[in-house]
């Protein structure tokens, strides 16, 4: 068993979609990055790839590449997901927060579960994706950013 943890930020700003695993959610503000700046995806992302000890998403898809710029940030996970499969793990399971102190994403977190599910190739039952806002304090709680964290644990198939 092996065990991963990543987390990602990004700036809040007008104009730009709110990505959060895969999901456009409704908001006045989204997030700023090289790729569509999902910040759910690239911390799952990360913590697959610190499992294997395969560094991070920058180190595979650095943001300097302009083969990136907009691209959806499944495209990262399904990377990771294709590492972990070479090198004989699957997901055991998923456990992220997103840190984001508007919209409320209560309504969005089953279709997130399922589609990173989905990319991930398990049950959506393995997934957790929990929602927290940053109750008026620090970037996230002034609406000036995004951080999601998460933890996987990879098994290794028999």
């Amino acid at each position: 068993m092996r065990i991963g943890f990543g987390s990602d930020i990004h700036g809040l700003v007008p104009d730009r979609p709110l990505i959060i695993g895969g999901v456009e959610i409704d908001s006045d503000l989204g997030a700023e990055g090289h790729s569509d700046a999902d910040a759910l995806t690239h911390a799952i992302t990360d913590a697959i790839l610190g499992a294997l000890a395969l560094g991070d998403i920058g180190t595979h898809f650095p943001p300097s590449d302009e083969r990136w710029r907009n691209a959806e940030s499944f495209v990262f996970l399904r990377f990771a997901v294709g590492e972990m499969k070479q090198h004989g793990y699957e997901i055991g399971n998923v456990d992220s927060t997103v840190h984001l102190e508007s919209p409320k994403l209560r309504p969005y977190i089953d279709e997130i579960r399922k589609g990173l599910a989905d990319a991930l190739e398990v049950e959506t039952n393995r997934v957790s994706v929990k929602a927290k806002t940053g109750e008026g304090i620090d970037v996230v709680g002034e609406r000036r950013a995004v951080r999601a964290e998460a933890v996987v644990s990879l098994e290794f198939k028999l």
